[in-house]
């Protein structure tokens, strides 16, 4: 059994939120399970846009953490410097991708001279990572995993962040590089998988995003939980909580909040931190809203309880982005059997995937109207009338994303195979 993994990736624990998280929590569990794990990644940073404490000082040097698991396991973690703009845009993101190219792959030619590791795993984004797994694979006969959390060039060209048809021709020759090497390559949704099949001409294993459906499950007395947070027991509460970014239209948000605003009983709570929260606190003060509340990252302890307070969850999604992956954020929803009010229009992989198992209330992507209209049929009030979408999705979170039965399957299929 390959017991030594190597985890590439400027993302890792111990980011609260995002690819930081999940990849944090793999290598924890393989950990968990006797492997010896070696990560090369950055300070932590996301959702923030700068490296967080105690790290702060430390952040233009390399740093080096080991921890031991009872298990026999054990995680050594090789931090990297890397350029984090505080304001991110498309130049700036290129800058901090290859500032972490460059400084990991002077780690990883120090690890070339260490003991071999069984298996190199390499995460997107940033797709270009790929590279140091090939290259670790060529010089160690390694077993190379590419995994993508996210299609980064058709995102950039969706975005119009890349406009150069010669540049995008070239980063896709990379990837198809990178494709031709790698011996397994994953991604976290089915239309991900088949999207991505097409392009590689190979297989792709399905490796979906986790929750931990034993701390977050459902909690009893939401009324109580509410006046734990500030609010009246009578309150609904509509609550987006996750990271705050321009691509994802987050600003009808703010414009629901101002169609309700003669409904005292209905509060909007936005929680997280991003690039772009100061943008919607302004919109919020110029519209002079009063119902709109903006909550910082809340704390693991407290996390479970702050889901458990709101009546309706938002996952706001663009059109294009819904076509391809669910939501980490609404995995959790899921986990505490929330009511979610989920963005996506009916020919997306995720509209598909709600609407199978019924388990949130589907409206149509970037349409104000529709959001209005989705948040008063998830405020309605009756005995019942919501349960049967909150227990299908606990339901399915049980079922399809324990932690513990997808980390076994992609430790049997992946790691083993």
């Amino acid at each position: 059994m390959g017991k030594r993994i190597l985890l590439i990736g400027y993302n890792f624990s111990p980011e609260p939120t995002g690819i930081g998280k999940y990849s944090g929590e793999m290598i924890h569990w393989l950990a968990n399970h006797g492997y010896d794990c070696t990560v090369i990644t950055t300070y932590p940073y996301y959702p923030y846009w700068k490296v967080q404490e105690p790290y702060y000082k430390k952040r233009f040097w390399y740093l080096k953490e080991v921890a031991d698991f009872n298990s026999g396991g054990k995680i050594t973690t090789y931090r990297c410097p890397m350029y984090v703009p505080s304001e991110p845009s498309g130049k700036k993101r290129m800058l901090l991708d290859l500032s972490f190219m460059g400084s990991a792959f002077f780690q990883l030619l120090k690890l070339a001279f260490h003991k071999k590791h069984d298996t190199v795993i390499t995460v997107v984004p940033s797709f270009q990572f790929g590279i140091l797994g090939c290259f670790y694979k060529a010089i160690k006969k390694a077993k190379a995993v590419y995994h993508i959390q996210d299609m980064q060039i058709e995102a950039a060209q969706d975005l119009k962040m890349i406009t150069s048809e010669r540049l995008l021709k070239k980063l896709y020759k990379v990837e198809d590089y990178i494709f031709k090497n790698s011996d397994v390559i994953s991604t976290i949704s089915e239309k991900m998988v088949e999207k991505i099949s097409k392009k590689a001409k190979k297989g792709v294993f399905l490796f979906p995003n986790w929750s931990d459906t034993h701390f977050f499950s459902p909690l009893p007395n939401k009324e109580l939980l509410k006046t734990n947070f500030g609010f009246a027991a009578t309150d609904k509460v509509v609550l987006y909580s996750g990271a705050i970014g321009e691509k994802q239209g987050l600003e009808s948000i703010i414009y629901a909040a101002d169609y309700f605003k003669e409904d005292q009983k209905i509060k909007f709570v936005i929680c997280g931190s991003g690039p772009y929260k100061e943008k919607l606190q302004d919109l919020t003060n110029s519209l002079k809203l009063y119902n709109v509340i903006f909550f910082p990252l809340q704390p693991m302890e407290k996390f479970n309880e702050f889901l458990n307070m709101a009546d309706v969850h938002l996952v706001i999604q663009k059109t294009k982005a819904s076509d391809l992956v669910m939501p980490s954020k609404l995995t959790t929803i899921l986990s505490v059997g929330g009511l979610a009010l989920i963005t996506a229009n009916p020919d997306s992989g995720l509209y598909g995937l709600v609407s199978k198992y019924n388990m949130g209330v589907l409206v149509n992507a970037e349409s104000q109207k529709a959001l209005n209209k989705g948040l008063s049929d998830a405020l309605l009030e009756g005995i019942g009338i919501h349960d049967n979408i909150r227990q299908n999705a606990r339901q399915y979170a049980e079922t399809y994303l324990d932690i513990d039965t997808i980390m076994s399957n992609f430790q049997v299929k992946v790691l083993e195979g």
